[in-house]
């Protein structure tokens, strides 16, 4: 990665970050069929799967190092592309350092717990990328679109009140800093869809019959919510997009430039964590280079002492013809 395609990552994902201690209107501040100009549909696969190189190669390096664990958290309404982003964009990546926990409602046990205690049971190891398809936040999401969650939260009635939401959104950013101060990068993707690109996608289910178990009924009724929900993702960013945790507000009416900003975003963070392999000590190499000798001496009669070496010199050979 050079100096100036790390600049290029900055620049295409710099209009979605969400300022920190900015107030967002999502309506007026983020355009969910935005692109960048200088990109084109017919451009975007070349792209995404430079994209998605960029990113095997550095996940290695990430699990290599093993210091640094990455948390992707996606957010977006019914049919905003969660699904199709996870699977587009980490379909290069080595699926054992790729942890993917999704969250419905909660289980009897969790709700005996404090409201982020599942949540944490589900972060990635040192090493590891872990997405939340659906995350933390919905606990400031759904449960405030739908207060009566509430109950099955079984909260002490004076904590139900004075400023329940501010409290929640405090508590998540100081979870997130502690995450953060320990070596664990968060990554925070709200996928902006229109309501009338989710009524298109909604039919789009109904009509094609391969698609018809990914619609539920209850999608719609929730569809009924939409401008509560709009209002609640808007506090939420305006209150948790922090400098150590921001938000990146991904256009998500087209699939493909969607897929090409949560792509970028990731790779900008890894970028900046740089992860190296480790480096061996000298007596480390020097034992290396012992066994090396002893594999190369039980090479057969004809066969190459070292055939990785003696093909990689080979084609170095070629590129020096070829310049």
């Amino acid at each position: 990665m050079t100096a100036a395609q790390a600049r290029r990552v900055a620049e295409l994902i710099e209009p979605l970050r969400v300022e920190p201690g900015s107030t967002v209107r999502l309506g007026k501040d983020f355009d969910p069929a935005y692109r960048a100009e200088f990109l084109r549909k017919k451009d975007g696969r070349k792209l995404l799967e430079t994209g998605i190189t960029l990113l095997a190669d550095y996940q290695r390096r990430l699990a290599a190092q093993n210091t640094h664990g990455v948390l992707v958290c996606l957010q977006a309404l019914d049919a905003g592309g969660k699904d199709g982003t996870i699977r587009h964009v980490m379909s290069g990546v080595n699926p054992q350092g790729v942890h993917v926990r999704g969250f419905k409602a909660p289980s009897t046990e969790e709700l005996g717990h404090d409201y982020l205690w599942r949540y944490a049971g589900g972060l990635p190891k040192r090493g590891e990328i872990g997405i939340f398809n659906r995350s933390h936040y919905e606990e400031v999401l759904v449960v405030r679109v739908h207060p009566e969650h509430l109950d099955r939260q079984r909260l002490p009635e004076p904590d139900r009140h004075g400023g329940l939401w501010r409290r929640r959104y405090r508590e998540i950013n100081d979870w997130e800093r502690y995450l953060v101060d320990n070596g664990f990068r968060i990554v925070k993707l709200f996928l902006n869809l229109s309501k009338e690109e989710q009524r298109t996608r909604f039919l789009k289910r109904i009509d094609v019959p391969d698609r018809n178990w990914k619609f539920s009924a209850a999608d719609v009724r929730e569809r009924e919510r939409w401008d509560d929900y709009q209002a609640a993702f808007a506090r939420m960013l305006s209150a948790t997009s922090t400098a150590w945790a921001p938000w990146y507000v991904v256009p998500a009416d087209r699939k493909w430039f969607a897929r090409i900003c949560a792509a970028a975003v990731l790779a900008h963070t890894l970028i900046e964590i740089d992860p190296r392999y480790p480096a061996v000590s000298e007596d480390r190499r020097r034992e290396l280079l012992g066994v090396k000798a002893q594999l190369e001496h039980e090479a057969p009669e004809g066969a190459a002492r070292d055939p990785y070496a003696a093909a990689h010199g080979k084609r170095k050979a070629k590129r020096g013809k070829d310049k």
